[in-house]
């Protein structure tokens, strides 16, 4: 992000490729604020099957554009995006708070009723099975540990960040805590350490409509079972300007409603390690399926490419318009490494 105050949605790994990260949707930081990375885009260069440079936008190849918005990367080579930049920054405020694995239960029940509170101009990740890092702002009992850990982004004065915290250390005290500002583009880089380059990595994912206390109860049951200090379980909030956008208006896999996206992610770079947690991975997913709104996923979190979960993910509505895009501009089916859609 260049030093104006001016951003576009993006992730969470600063180092994520834009052009995955967009096709698929884009969910990160600026998601409750300002909707997902394809919410942001005005127009795309493409390169078709057959060859030809096509630029796709709501005024050209307007069904091409309506696909390339969460369809993935089943229609071309996007060469280039043009987005649609917000104000933002340059300098956030974070605030991290972490509970230990006996305060799971607790601590999730918080993040639920935390949710509703937070303004528009704010964002925020749950993440549990998280192990605390050895940064300099956790205390060095606490490195490694793993637990529950709430983030919280604001996008306005230190002021209204300090406010918009301060119940949540009243309701429920953590281990420890830190509340600061900082710039946008290292709040971007905040996990890039736990997601090292050469990683060996595994992921599964299921949306859910509430943090249940069935939900819950799952999740606390296996999020210590992980074996690397780099696995965790992430929980996206997808609601505000995400929700704003109706269903059809863009070919995003899921429902526009508000909702949680929860991701269980196995990383390590010792591959011995890597069995052990996709074992853990799976066991999880399959325990957290009964109780998902939506028996597909997040097409950007499909590490199995699974012909009916992808067809699940976007419901046959939107799957079989996008099958009839797919047959027109790559009938034979060349771009397939991915979360595919048959030509119709």
């Amino acid at each position: 992000m260049p030093p104006h105050g001016l951003a576009v949605p993006g992730g969470v790994i600063s180092h994520t490729g834009v052009a995955g990260l967009t096709l698929g949707g884009g969910m990160g930081w600026l998601t409750h604020m300002l909707g997902l990375s394809i919410d942001n885009l005005l127009s795309a260069e493409v390169v078709l099957a057959d060859g030809r440079v096509v630029r796709a936008s709501d005024t050209e190849y307007a069904d091409l554009f309506w696909a390339l918005r969460g369809g993935g990367s089943n229609f071309g080579v996007v060469t280039e995006f043009e987005f649609r930049l917000n104000e933002v920054g340059p300098e956030v405020h974070l605030g991290i708070f972490f509970w230990g694995l006996d305060d799971g239960a607790s601590a999730l029940a918080l993040c639920r009723d935390f949710v509703p509170t937070i303004p528009q101009r704010s964002g925020l990740l749950i993440a549990a099975g998280l192990s605390a890092p050895p940064a300099p702002f956790v205390p060095e009992q606490y490195h490694f540990m793993p637990g529950y850990a709430l983030m919280v982004a604001g996008y306005g004065t230190a002021e209204e960040h300090a406010d918009l915290v301060a119940p949540i250390r009243r309701q429920l005290p953590p281990l420890f805590e830190v509340v600061t500002p900082m710039p946008f583009t290292a709040l971007q880089q905040l996990f890039d350490d736990g997601v090292p380059w050469g990683a060996y990595a595994y992921e599964k994912g299921l949306d859910l409509d509430q943090l249940t206390d069935e939900v819950i109860e799952v999740l606390t049951a296996h999020a210590g079972k992980k074996t690397s200090p780099l696995s965790f379980i992430p929980i996206y909030l997808l609601d505000g300007a995400f929700s704003a956008v109706a269903d059809e208006a863009t070919a995003f896999g899921g429902s526009r409603r508000p909702h949680y996206t929860c991701t269980i992610a196995a990383c390590t770079p010792d591959p011995a390690v890597l069995p052990a947690d996709r074992s853990w991975v799976r066991s999880l997913w399959e325990a957290l399926r009964p109780l998902a709104s939506n028996q597909g996923s997040y097409v950007n979190y499909m590490t199995d490419l699974e012909q009916d979960r992808v067809r699940t993910s976007y419901g046959p509505a939107k799957y079989e318009r996008l099958a009839r895009i797919k047959a027109e501009y790559d009938p034979e089916n060349v771009f397939h490494l991915n979360a595919n859609i048959k030509p119709a």
